[in-house]
């Protein structure tokens, strides 16, 4: 503001305006005192890189949410990514940086046998045993006396922070030196309306003060809303906006839809609702990730007790089917020859459909029966059509009276 615009209430101070409070009861408020900070230039390479935790997911100091729809295998994950840090293994395939690190998951759904149940499966089905963890891994159950949480109630006049429950929460994290506490879900973490975007903005920032003063990385678990098969982004989490627009990073979890399960050529409805990406829809501080795709394995905890034993579900690495593995430059060189000395049609619904020539160098079958055959056919014809190994060429069709798109050879293979 020019200094001739100024009112009679405001002052200037070391070149920084200070503006008085409004007088009350004629009495004039002194004012507050606010100064700008000079930046301090460095040398870049003496800045100290960020203190990444687990891959670029969890970072030191913030807290990261992760939200998800029922059903998909949020939990699962959490107990395999607390292993993975326990243990310093990349068994999700993210790296754990400064080696095993110190955990503590605090589940406030399950019990503590079914904790039990999905640690140890997970642990089985990774070949982790027990000293491997050491004793940085730290578990607990909501349900259990002792082991409850509330971190914010609802008061007269809006929401209140449980200001001994976080003071023990972080003596406990200082006394532990836990790097990662994990909180599923957050929603049973507080006892305020979860619509409310003040009380969970202040809850949310509460939790990342804590990871800032305890110098460890916080998680919080999150339900997506209904979105009737939409895929999960960060504006899907249930209730407050709030909640993921105060956290540095949002991983959302979805499921492999009928459209992905099409393109992997996927036929088994049983097996596409194993399958579910992980990504961070937010990534604040770090570049853009592809998504991780992740299978839910069964394992047999093995604890049969005459009648049956319990079977419990394991997050494992998934690398999706390449439509091109086993395929090499001879096998596009015979198609184009195939193609050159013939008339094959763009449509896969033709009879003389040019994934045919394909079929028959690759020994694939085009029938419409093999649904898996034909979707690899025509993952392989979209990539060579897009690279200018075959292209396509409309021609007139004197018996359907308009041009038709035939396939033809684009850049001979040398």
């Amino acid at each position: 503001m020019p200094r001739d615009l100024a009112t009679a209430n405001d002052q200037y101070g070391d070149g920084v305006l200070v503006r008085e409070r409004a007088p009350q009861g004629g009495k004039s408020e002194r004012p507050t005192r606010i100064t700008a900070t000079p930046f301090r230039w460095r040398d870049p390479k003496a800045i100290p890189t960020r203190p990444w935790v687990y891959g670029r997911w969890l970072l030191r100091g913030t807290v990261t949410a992760v939200v998800a729809p029922g059903g998909v295998g949020k939990s699962s994950f959490m107990a395999a990514s607390i292993l993975a840090l326990t243990t310093g293994r990349p068994i999700l395939g993210k790296s754990v940086w400064g080696g095993p690190q110190r955990a503590w998951y605090w589940n406030l759904e399950d019990d503590s046998e079914e904790l039990e149940r999905q640690i140890q499966a997970t642990a089985m089905h990774h070949g982790i045993a027990p000293d491997a963890c050491g004793d940085r891994l730290y578990i607990d159950s909501g349900l259990e006396v002792g082991h409850e949480l509330c971190t914010a109630i609802k008061g007269p006049n809006g929401c209140v922070i449980q200001r001994p429950i976080i003071a023990g929460i972080e003596a406990e994290l200082n006394a532990r030196n836990i790097d990662v506490l994990i909180v599923d879900p957050f929603v049973s973490s507080h006892s305020v309306d979860e619509n409310d975007n003040s009380a969970i903005d202040s809850i949310v920032k509460e939790w990342a003060r804590v990871a800032n003063r305890a110098k460890c990385s916080i998680v919080l678990v999150h339900h997506s809303k209904k979105l009737g098969g939409q895929k999960v982004t960060t504006e899907s989490s249930r209730g407050a906006s709030s909640m993921p627009a105060a956290t540095r990073a949002t991983l959302v979890l979805n499921r492999m839809d009928e459209i992905e399960a099409k393109q992997f050529m996927i036929e088994a409805d049983d097996e596409r609702r194993r399958l579910f990406t992980v990504q961070d829809d937010k990534h604040s501080r770090a570049p853009a990730e592809k998504a991780e795709w992740y299978r839910m394995a069964s394992v047999d905890l093995g604890n049969f007790d005459g009648e049956h034993s319990d079977n419990v579900g394991v997050v494992t690495r998934w690398t999706p089917p390449d439509a091109f593995e086993g395929v090499n430059v001879t096998h596009l060189r015979r198609v184009q020859a195939i193609v050159a000395g013939g008339e094959f049609r763009e449509s896969s619904q033709a009879a003389n459909w040019v994934g045919t020539a394909v079929a028959s160098v690759l020994g694939l079958s085009a029938e419409k029966a093999a649904k898996a055959d034909r979707q690899r056919i025509s993952n392989i014809l979209s990539e060579w059509l897009g690279n200018g190994a075959l292209r396509v060429e409309r021609r007139e069709d004197a018996a359907k009276g308009r041009s038709v798109p035939y396939v033809v050879v684009g850049e001979p293979v040398e």
